[in-house]
């Protein structure tokens, strides 16, 4: 069967979902993400679909701060100051990303072979199946933030812990993730997901 984006647009809209329900007031709130509010994971996010719209179209990503952690090596987000994606209308800014990325995503875009690490070269397209992980769980660390529901797409959780398990190690070893974390006695696979990516989550809902 080829290759889809379902399970991409699923995660995107997982986190749109999430950017909709922050109240104005939290945005300033800290996140399960080192020294990062709520606003600067929403901006690292926006800043993402502003460097896959990149890897489509061969233009030069725009830079809020520099290139932030990726999946398998490849940037997709913004680094030093992210919150510079996330500026005035948070929702706003990531639908107008969302928008102008998702029509980069041509069928010759989807064929562009793009560089993923030590696996060499993948199509887009399958990046995009790995990039899963970076929406799906930024979407967890915003509900965390900001007291949302947590619980995330569990068909999506079991994708991205396969492609965890394969990106985990350069991430760490370039210092961009911090080392995974003991899982409590019968964890979820969210929770171990999370645990495994250096956040502590027992689960908070159904």
């Amino acid at each position: 069967m080829a290759p889809t984006l379902s399970g991409y647009h699923r995660a995107l809209d997982l986190f749109e979902d999430r950017v909709g329900g922050v109240p104005g007031d939290r945005w300033p709130a800290p996140s399960p993400c080192d020294r990062w509010t709520a606003r600067e994971v929403a901006g690292h996010m926006i800043g993402g679909q502003y460097a896959i719209l990149a890897l489509a179209t061969g233009w030069p990503a725009p830079d809020a701060g520099g290139a932030g952690a990726g999946i398998g090596g490849v940037d997709v987000g913004a680094g030093g100051e992210p919150g510079g994606f996330a500026t005035g209308d948070v929702l706003l800014a990531w639908r107008t990303a969302r928008k102008e990325c998702d029509a980069a995503l041509t069928p010759e875009a989807l064929r562009r072979p793009i560089p993923f690490g030590t696996l060499g070269e993948l199509p887009l397209i399958d990046f995009l199946g790995a990039y899963v992980l970076e929406p799906l769980v930024h979407a967890w660390d915003l509900a965390r933030a900001t007291g949302q529901p947590e619980r995330l797409d569990q068909d999506l959780v079991h994708h991205a812990f396969a492609t965890a398990h394969v990106v985990a190690a350069g991430l760490r070893a370039a210092g961009r993730l911090g080392p995974a974390l003991p899982p409590p006695p019968r964890a979820d696979e969210q929770t171990r997901l999370l645990a495994f990516l250096g956040r502590a989550a027992e689960p908070r809902d159904a």
